[in-house]
């Protein structure tokens, strides 16, 4: 058999058709412009392919983590807003203008460090219990020194905050939005941009959309709240090896798992430095994780490797055969759950040996 080499060992296949449906679901259910999250090279996915794919739906811009992330966009093309989530640091700020990028600031003296270099645009944000960056909405000090600043301040061009449990506890996002509400209320004005939901808020609909929504994980085909997104990504690898294995013999590093009965054990051509975790969700008996092949869940056997994993197959099974490790019968969200963590995390581990298939826009 002779397969092309993107596809001799494993890679990425993405749906780029899948990731525009998704992001047309949260614009419709929110009803507010966009500002797609591409940080993390795109979850894992490619920065800007899926920039370009979102071009489609007119976002107000993208959402990235870095300074290097947005000059990346800047490189390649990408001329809408670019905002930068991590809070400026003055020592950054000659970097940000030199890609053109809006920075997120949190604290006073990088407000004042911005304003006395430029009067470009940028985002403030405002801490209302996700306790990780932005001025609190409490700060009283913070928020009088912060008013001051902002005054007479041509650049301020959007405020922000973001919710710790949108999935997950409606008491708490609204607690935050009242809390953010109050600090807005202590401002000078209302700067064009109000935003604040995220994939599971947007999709609650207009109570917390504000002027616009920062959907990241909805959009690559990982659950949040209520709604189904379309599969974005599957993780593909090959069957390399095939093995029939007696009662009592073990598989892989530890011999964690021993064979009950003889078992056909095959090779798969993927391992945790592709972004297959090793661990699994602790138990005394962890249930098996399972993997696509031919169409059938078929469990994972012993420890996952750096290159391979191994799987038990009650069938046929050849060198060459296609496994899908998620997003196929197996989803992205459930194989994150067997593996002990979140798809979040699964997509951003891709390993850079992979190669990304795209397909759906060009």
């Amino acid at each position: 058999m002779t397969v092309p080499p993107d596809t001799a060992r494993a890679w990425v296949d993405i749906d780029l058709a899948a990731l525009v449906a998704n992001a047309r679901t949260v614009a419709a259910a929110s009803g507010a412009r966009l500002l797609p999250m591409v940080k993390a090279n795109g979850y894992g996915l490619g920065a800007v392919p899926v920039a370009r794919a979102l071009d489609a739906v007119d976002p107000w811009g993208f959402g990235v983590a870095t300074t290097g992330e947005g000059a990346e966009l800047r490189a390649a093309g990408c001329r809408r807003p670019i905002v930068v989530a991590t809070p400026l640091v003055p020592e950054a700020v000659e970097a940000v203008l030199a890609a053109d990028l809006r920075p997120s600031i949190g604290d006073v003296e990088s407000l004042r460090a911005w304003r006395a270099r430029s009067d470009r645009a940028f985002h403030l944000e405002i801490d209302t219990g996700m306790g990780r960056a932005g001025i609190r909405w409490d700060d009283r000090d913070a928020l009088a020194a912060a008013a001051a600043e902002l005054r007479a301040c041509a650049g301020w061009e959007g405020v922000y905050t973001h919710f710790h449990s949108a999935d997950s506890d409606p008491a708490g996002i609204r607690c935050q939005w009242d809390r953010f509400q109050a600090a807005l209320d202590s401002l000078p004005r209302r700067p064009a941009l109000v935003h604040a939901a995220n994939s599971a808020a947007a999709l609650e609909g207009r109570a917390y959309a504000a002027d616009m929504v920062r959907p990241g994980i909805f959009l690559y085909g990982g659950a949040a709240g209520k709604a189904e997104p379309r599969p974005v990504a599957a993780l593909r690898a090959r069957v390399v090896a095939v093995r029939r294995v007696p009662p009592g013999d073990t598989v892989s590093y530890g011999g964690a798992w021993r064979a009950e009965r003889e078992t056909t054990v095959a090779t798969v051509a993927v391992g945790y430095a592709d972004g297959v975790h090793r661990g699994a969700a602790p138990s005394a008996a962890p249930a098996p994780r399972w993997v696509e092949h031919r169409g059938r869940t078929v469990p994972v056997v012993g420890r996952v490797t750096m290159d391979m994993t191994m799987i038990a197959v009650d069938g046929p099974v050849t060198p060459g055969d296609v496994v899908t490790v998620f997003g196929g019968v197996v989803s992205l969200d459930a194989q994150a759950d067997a593996a002990g963590t979140i798809s979040y995390e699964l997509l951003t581990s891709l390993g850079t040996r992979l190669p990304r298939r795209y397909s759906g826009v060009t």
